[in-house]
């Protein structure tokens, strides 16, 4: 579950004046088309009994705004229903438009979690306000500001008694207390709940929690991306004064940084192409390389840390081959590579001596449990606000096709 730390240090952090002074780079998106991807439909039928605005996703290309999509109503007098103020498009999103489904069902399929099928709203990133409780809720109440935990796992079935199996024993993960890597594990907005790019949310009132007044709804939605980011450092066992390599200046490449300068960090550097998401980066205390202007990239990013000739750690936040194989290979002896990045579900190549010459380690992070975050720049990261119609033909295309000049693009489903 989403830790309160996180807020509580989000709270004491969210005022400084870089937060204030800091300019957003490329947040003026203009709208284009997108070869039919997204289109306005009002033929949606749902058994709820209102509507809402709502970003349903089909499969693959095809995602379609509808001013007809169901509106989530409680269905458990565990369960909170949040009126969304900003969502963030997350990679997970475009991976799933790109190449999936990844995390939604198949077609056809029914998520495990709940038993929903697609079409389904997506978006998992948000932040809104309580508008109505459960009658056995007492850790929040309406008119909270709140942020959502967005995994679905074994013990969240019970809030869906009508439309999957309640016997179902827990998985071995759920059962260690690690339910983030739940066998079954889904996400609010990725299969197991209507989600962010919609005006209204349902899910379990232990997967949300309050924001204190003093933090805007904006700011808050970026603490998913940065809890995600804090676990993967966790995950590194990662020690005060170690260096860091950074793959890709993103969003989580970003939250990564936080994090790694949260765990006090010695040197991090931030390998990325793009010119803006590296000024991000250095802008958040790491040292930047732009590995399109190196021949033996690998061989030049070792050279930075002479002293154990190779990182402590390696975080791959981009998610294609090259970035894989670099993430060990700039390891030095014994480090550790951690995979972030979500990938779609194909076969690279891998050289498991790398590894073992060197005795290093290649682990993965899914998600996150607990965190205590650093904050203070996080909303340095929001490039671009687009309105719900607007997500796929302004906001993904943006990211897609010109990630150059965006990091994080926020959705307003009330605007």
């Amino acid at each position: 579950m989403l830790a309160r730390s996180v807020l509580g240090r989000l709270a004491v952090s969210s005022g400084p004046q870089i937060l204030r002074s800091i300019a957003i780079a490329g947040g003026r998106c203009c709208a284009m088309p997108l070869a039919s991807a997204i289109y306005k439909t009002r033929s949606f039928s749902s058994t709820s009994p209102s509507s809402m605005k709502g970003l349903l996703y089909y499969g693959s290309k095809n995602v379609k705004y509808s001013e007809d999509a169901p509106e989530p109503q409680i269905q458990d007098d565990n369960q909170v229903k949040i009126k969304v103020a900003y969502c963030g498009i997350c990679g997970t999103d475009l991976h799933e438009y790109l190449d999936g489904p990844i995390f939604f069902p198949k077609e056809g399929k029914k998520d495990k979690i709940s038993g929903f099928k697609l079409p389904l709203v997506e978006g998992h990133e948000l932040s809104g306000t309580v508008v109505q409780v459960g009658k056995n809720v007492k850790s929040i109440k309406v008119g909270d500001k709140a942020v959502v935990e967005a995994s679905g796992h074994c013990s969240d079935r019970k809030y869906y008694k009508d439309t999957v199996e309640q016997s179902k024993p827990l998985c071995g993960a759920c059962k260690k207390g690690m339910p983030n890597i739940c066998r079954d594990l889904s996400f609010l907005g990725l299969g197991t709940a209507s989600g962010g790019f919609g005006e209204y949310i349902v899910y379990g009132a232990d997967h949300v929690v309050k924001v204190p007044e003093s933090i805007p709804l904006d700011i808050a939605a970026l603490v998913e991306p940065i809890s995600v980011a804090w676990h993967a450092v966790e995950r590194a066992n990662f020690k005060k004064g170690q260096t860091a390599l950074v793959l890709g200046g993103g969003p989580i490449g970003l939250a990564t940084i936080l994090a790694l300068k949260g765990h006090e960090a010695g040197k991090i550097v931030c390998s990325e192409p793009a010119l803006l998401r590296r000024e991000f980066a250095e802008k958040l205390g790491a040292e930047v390389f732009n590995p399109m202007d190196h021949k033996d990239a690998i061989g030049d990013l070792k050279a930075l840390v002479p002293e154990t000739e190779g990182f402590d750690a390696s975080f791959d936040c981009s998610g294609i081959p090259v970035t894989f194989s670099t993430s060990i290979s700039a390891l030095g002896a014994g480090g550790t590579a951690v995979n972030v990045a979500i990938w779609a579900d194909k076969p690279i190549k891998y050289m498991p001596m790398c590894l073992s010459y060197e005795e290093k380690f290649a682990t993965g992070s899914m998600g996150y449990i607990t965190g205590r975050i650093p904050l203070d720049a996080a909303k340095m990261m929001i490039t671009g606000k687009v309105a719900l119609k607007d997500t796929v033909s302004v906001g993904y295309k943006n990211l897609i096709e010109h990630k150059e000049k965006n990091v994080k693009i926020l959705v307003s489903p009330s605007a």
